[in-house]
């Protein structure tokens, strides 16, 4: 078989590239994919999220080696094992991230990614059911809509009211102008299903005669002439198969999938690589290395009114709730319920924020299990632009073996004392007058975790991962040893070979990853295809001017900035942030 384009990968960033690729009828594009259908009811209902996550069917099921700041526990890191991959097994929760992470990829080597870049191709990609603003796209093959059950529950409202008592800003879009602050979560839901890239990307276009999707099949390598990569081979029936690519192979196999195939096929860390039998055919240390991930609690109390989503876990409730849905797409069924949320910084003289909120009005695990009896609610939180770096290798050269994944959580010391203040701002937050009503017992981290120490334990026992990992082939300059891919996310010293997916960011970006991995796609096919990139933007953005705030007492009032085309200018006075007191 052999294809102009060969994608590795029908997940986030793969089906949009086998989508945007495939336009040109003069070219013809292969999309290989492991995993199998995504038509499954588990998959397409917003409500039933934890479900697919957790079946071996749709999760490659990895997880960390024993963590050492963590007291040797393994974290879990589920990625999408099928059509639409990790999109058809997330939260659904659409975050494009602050417009200054964009700012610091280019600062880091990644030339022409800044936000002025970037902010056209987040439109392209979209259909924002607010409609179109300098900011927003409404006519893009991703569907995102607004905290659609806001309405239904008292406590989404409660908690964006909270913040505001506390003296932070109200946002109504952080996905426009200004990220700071509390305001309503934004979810891929089409229509109450799930809107995977698989769903939104490629049903519209799998049948284009230039486009041949292949399923059930596992890639073993990249295969080479010398430095150019000339297809792929994939593991059949105890032997193998190969794919010729004509143009380019294009390696979009997620951040812990893409490394390790790229190091299977000889490009990575030379010496790591011989220790574990292959022939090493191009020595790129950064391969696998700069992984990064966000850490979350959650954070739980009691509620007094029984308004929760605990007493609609029962095996009745969720049987109506899902014939509502299966009639109608609408009512719970169709919400992730994750309907508002928050974006704070940390401490004075940040530029952007440091710490995001998922306010659930439930209280329960992600698997979807109770975490106690009778009603409750909680935050999902924790820091999102860690220091602390990890990385992926391949454990052998079968691709049949799962990686060796280590993030090394915690290891910089500036990570555990944002933690310290994720707690204490949580409780401050949690604390005001708009909860009153509602708000019991702290169950977790309990009213009796106070010191650093205590607070550092508690969450060496308890954080979980977010489920984020990326950063794994940084884009970055040509002076940077660690960089894998130059600013085009071809692969440094090889030919016809590109990355796309999360693992390109050169630093993780400040939100979930579904919507900049979507961006990045949406981007790199312009490039693939030669075509001219869209025209920047001038859109003006929000950030802390940096500076020092003396007092602790709230709330105060900081200068803020707007960037437009390099060009900043003050702004009168704006909320600002809450210093811990």
């Amino acid at each position: 078989m052999k294809f102009d384009y060969v994608i590795v990968g029908a997940g986030s960033a793969g089906c949009v590239l086998a989508n945007r690729l495939s336009e040109n009828p003069e070219v013809t594009v292969c999309l290989v994919e492991f995993g199998g259908s995504d038509k499954n009811i588990f998959i397409k209902m917003p409500t039933a999220l934890s479900i697919p996550m957790n079946m071996d069917k749709f999760n490659w099921g990895y997880e960390s080696l024993p963590e050492p700041a963590l007291g040797g526990r393994r974290l879990d890191c589920p990625r999408g094992k099928v059509i639409g991959g990790s999109s058809s097994i997330n939260g659904m929760v659409y975050v494009r991230g602050h417009a200054c992470d964009f700012e610091e990829w280019e600062s880091e080597g990644a030339t022409g990614w800044g936000y002025a870049d970037v902010l056209p191709y987040f439109k392209r990609a979209e259909s924002w059911i607010g409609g179109s603003d300098e900011y927003r796209g409404d006519d893009g093959p991703l569907h995102v809509n607004n905290g659609n059950n806001m309405q239904l529950n008292a406590l989404y409202s409660a908690f964006i009211k909270a913040g505001e008592e506390a003296g932070y800003p109200v946002t109504s879009d952080y996905n426009g102008y200004q990220q700071e602050g509390f305001g309503p979560m934004h979810m891929t839901v089409k229509n109450g299903v799930r809107a995977s890239t698989a769903y939104c990307y490629l049903d519209p276009v799998r049948y284009r005669k230039n486009l041949t999707i292949l399923t059930g099949e596992l890639v073993d390598k990249v295969e080479f002439e010398g430095k150019r990569a000339t297809g792929i081979s994939l593991v059949k029936d105890g032997g193998s198969q190969r794919i010729e690519a004509a143009r380019e192979v294009i390696v979009s196999a997620g951040s812990i999938g893409s490394p390790t195939l790229l190091q299977r096929s000889g490009v990575g860390p030379a010496s790591e690589l011989a220790k574990r039998n292959i022939t090493p055919i191009h020595d790129l240390p950064g391969v696998g290395a700069n992984l990064q991930d966000h850490l979350e609690v959650y954070f739980q109390f009691r509620c007094k009114e029984p308004i929760t989503l605990n007493n609609r876990l029962g095996l009745l409730s969720k049987g109506l709730i899902g014939a509502q849905w299966i009639l109608f797409k609408n009512g719970l069924g169709a919400t992730n319920h994750f309907e508002s949320c928050a974006f704070i910084r940390s401490r004075p003289g940040l530029k952007w924020p440091d710490i995001q909120y998922h306010f659930l009005p439930a209280a329960m695990r992600y698997d979807g299990r109770t975490a106690f009896d009778g009603h409750g609610f909680q935050v999902h939180v924790g820091p999102n632009k860690p220091k602390s770096r990890g990385h992926v290798m391949i454990s052998s050269a079968d691709p049949k073996d799962k990686p060796e994944i280590l993030f090394n959580y915690l290891q910089a010391e500036e990570d555990v004392k944002d933690w310290r203040q994720v707690i204490r701002l949580t409780r401050e937050i949690i604390h005001q007058p708009a909860f009153d009503r509602y708000r019991g017992e702290e169950i977790q981290p309990g009213a009796q975790i106070q010191s650093d120490e205590e607070i550092d334990q508690w969450v060496k026992d308890n954080v979980e991962s977010a489920y984020h990992p990326s950063c794994t082939c940084k884009i970055g300059s040509a002076s940077d040893p660690m960089a894998v891919l130059d600013e085009s996310c071809r692969v440094r010293g090889l030919e016809s070979l590109r990355v796309v997916d999360s693992s390109i960011f050169p630093t993780i970006t400040n939100g979930n990853l579904n919507a900049p991995t979507i961006m990045v796609a949406e981007k790199a096919a312009d490039m693939i295809l030669e075509k001219p990139p869209l025209e920047k933007s001038n859109a003006p953005y929000w950030y802390s001017q940096i500076g020092s705030i003396n007092s602790v007492s709230a709330p105060h009032c900081v200068k803020l900035r707007k960037k437009s085309n390099g060009i900043r200018h003050c702004v009168n006075n704006s909320p600002a942030l809450v210093q811990n007191r």
